[in-house]
C-alpha cells in the first residue's frame, strides 16, 4: 500500500498537501441572489470565471485569486440581464471582470474558514468577508485530486457605485443594496 501524499491530517481535519487548485468550471457556480420589490428573491449566476486556490503548508496562509466575466451573469431573464449589464449596475463593456483575492485567513473553526478578501467591480476595491467551509477531498474516476468547498458572503452594491434604484408607492425600493453571493465549487490540483 502507498501513502497518500495529497492530504494530512492538520489539528484533526484532513486537508490537502501544499499546492495549486484550479476551479473547475464545470462543477463549480458563483451565483448571488437580491431581492426585487422588497420581497422576491431574484437569483442569477456568472457563468464564466477562472481562479486558483493555493493551499499552502501553513493551511491558514493559504490564497485564493478569481476572475470573473462580468458580462457571463445571467437571471434567466434578457430584460433584466441587459440592465444589469448596464451602467446602472455591473458596466460590462467598461469594466468586463470582477475580481478577488486574498488577504488573509482569519480564523477556523472545524471545517469552516474566515477568509478575508479584495473584491473589486466596477473598479471599486472593498474588503469582504467570506465564509469558507472544505467540503471534502475525493479523487476523480482520472486520477484528478479534487477539493470541494462552499463559500459565501453579503456585500452592499452601492459599496461598489451600483446606486440605481426606484422608489416603490408602498415604500421600500424596487431593488434590494444587499446581495447575497454563494459558491458552490471543486478545485483541481495542478500539476508541477
Amino acid at each position: 500500500m502507498t501513502a497518500d501524499t495529497t492530504r494530512r491530517t492538520w489539528q484533526g481535519l484532513t486537508i490537502p498537501t501544499a499546492g495549486a487548485y484550479a476551479l473547475d468550471v464545470s462543477h463549480t457556480r458563483v451565483g448571488f441572489m437580491a431581492k426585487h420589490l422588497m420581497v422576491t428573491k431574484v437569483r442569477g449566476q456568472f457563468t464564466d470565471f477562472s481562479g486558483v486556490i493555493t493551499i499552502a503548508e501553513d493551511p491558514m496562509e493559504s490564497k485564493v485569486e478569481a476572475t470573473i466575466s462580468a458580462a457571463s451573469m445571467t437571471t434567466g431573464a434578457k430584460d433584466r440581464d441587459g440592465h444589469l449589464a448596464s451602467a446602472d449596475f455591473l458596466e460590462v463593456e467598461k469594466y468586463p471582470t470582477l475580481e478577488f483575492r486574498t488577504v488573509r485567513l482569519t480564523e477556523r473553526s472545524g471545517d469552516e474558514f474566515t477568509l478575508l478578501g479584495e473584491l473589486t467591480i466596477k473598479g471599486v476595491v472593498r474588503e469582504v468577508e467570506l465564509k469558507v467551509e472544505l467540503e471534502g477531498l475525493a479523487t476523480s474516476p482520472w486520477g484528478q485530486e479534487v477539493l470541494a468547498f462552499s463559500a459565501s458572503t453579503e456585500i452592499n452594491r452601492e459599496d461598489f457605485g451600483m446606486t440605481w434604484n426606484q422608489a416603490l408607492e408602498s415604500g421600500g425600493v424596487l431593488v434590494s443594496k444587499k446581495v447575497k453571493i454563494d459558491i458552490e465549487g471543486e478545485a483541481v490540483r495542478q500539476e508541477g
